[in-house]
C-alpha cells in the first residue's frame, strides 16, 4: 500500500507540474505580439531550475542513498556516474530516433515527410518534458512528499515560463493564439506519464533508488545542454537568458533547502 501511495503521489505531483505549462501559456491568448527576448528569458529560468534540481534534488540524494546502502566508498560515486551517463544516453537516443523539429534549427532525426509540422514540434517538446516528469516521480517514489515536494514545486514553477516560451514560439511562426496555447498546454501532459514511470520503478525496489535519481538528473542535464541553452543564445539574447538561468538556479536552490 505504501508503494501504491507513493506512485499515486508521484503521478499527481507530476500532473500538477505539467498543468502549470497551460497556465504559463495563457498570456498568448491576449496578445498578438511575440517577444523573443521574453521567450529566451523564460527558457533561461527553466534551465536554471532544472540545473539546480539535477544536483540538489537528484544527484546529491542519489549519493546519500548509495552511501546508506553501500557505505562511503567508490560505489556511490560509480553508481551516480554510470546512471547519469545512462540518463544522458537515453534522451540522446530519443533525440536521434524520433523525428522532430526545433523552432530555429529545423528538422532533426529520421525523415518524416508524412508528419505535419505541428506533430514534429510536439515530439520535440515531449523529449524535453519527459525527464522532468521522470524526476518528480522518482523523487516522490524515493521519499514521499519530503523528498518530492520541493522538486515538484520547482518544476511546476519553471513549467509556467516554459509554457509561455513554447506558445510565443508557435505564435511567432504563424499559429493562432488558441492553437498556440492548446499545443503548449498539451505538451505538459507528458510529465505525469514520466512521473508514473519514475515513481513506479523506484517503489518496486529501493536498490534502484540511487540509479533512478541520478538517471533522471542525467536526462535533464542533456536537455539543458543540448536543447535549452543553445535555443536561448541563438537570437542575441544571451544576457537575458543568462540572467534567467541565474535566477532560476538560486530560486530552486532556496526552494530545495527551505522545503527539503
Amino acid at each position: 500500500m505504501e508503494g501504491t501511495s507513493l506512485v499515486a503521489l508521484g503521478f499527481l505531483a507530476s500532473l500538477a507540474a505539467g498543468l502549470m505549462t497551460a497556465i504559463g501559456a495563457l498570456p498568448v491568448l491576449f496578445t498578438k505580439k511575440t517577444n523573443r527576448g521574453v521567450r529566451d528569458l523564460a527558457l533561461g529560468f527553466a534551465a536554471g531550475v532544472m540545473l539546480a534540481a539535477s544536483f540538489f534534488s537528484l544527484i546529491i540524494p542519489s549519493l546519500d542513498a548509495s552511501e546508506l546502502r553501500y557505505g562511503g566508498s567508490v560505489v556511490p560515486a560509480a553508481i551516480a556516474c554510470v546512471a547519469i551517463l545512462l540518463g544522458i544516453g537515453m534522451v540522446a537516443l530519443l533525440n536521434e530516433l524520433l523525428p522532430h523539429e526545433h523552432f530555429e534549427q529545423g528538422r532533426e532525426g529520421p525523415e518524416a515527410a508524412s508528419l505535419r509540422r505541428i506533430w514534429l514540434f510536439i515530439i520535440a517538446i515531449t523529449i524535453h518534458n519527459l525527464p522532468e516528469g521522470l524526476a518528480v516521480g522518482v523523487a516522490f517514489g524515493a521519499g514521499g512528499s519530503e523528498g518530492g515536494l520541493p522538486l515538484a514545486i520547482g518544476i511546476g514553477l519553471q513549467n509556467a515560463p516554459e509554457g509561455l516560451a513554447v506558445a510565443v514560439s508557435l505564435l511567432g511562426v504563424g499559429y493562432s493564439r488558441w492553437r498556440s496555447w492548446t499545443i503548449a498546454a498539451l505538451t505538459g501532459l507528458v510529465e505525469p506519464l514520466g512521473g508514473l514511470l519514475g515513481a513506479g520503478v523506484v517503489s518496486m525496489s529501493q536498490a534502484l533508488l540511487p540509479w533512478g535519481l541520478a538517471f533522471a538528473a542525467g536526462a535533464m542535464l542533456y536537455v539543458i545542454s543540448h536543447e535549452i541553452i543553445p535555443e536561448t543564445h541563438r537570437n542575441g539574447h544571451q544576457k537575458k537568458a543568462t540572467f534567467g538561468l541565474s535566477i532560476g538556479l538560486v530560486f530552486m536552490l532556496f526552494l530545495d533547502v527551505s522545503l527539503g
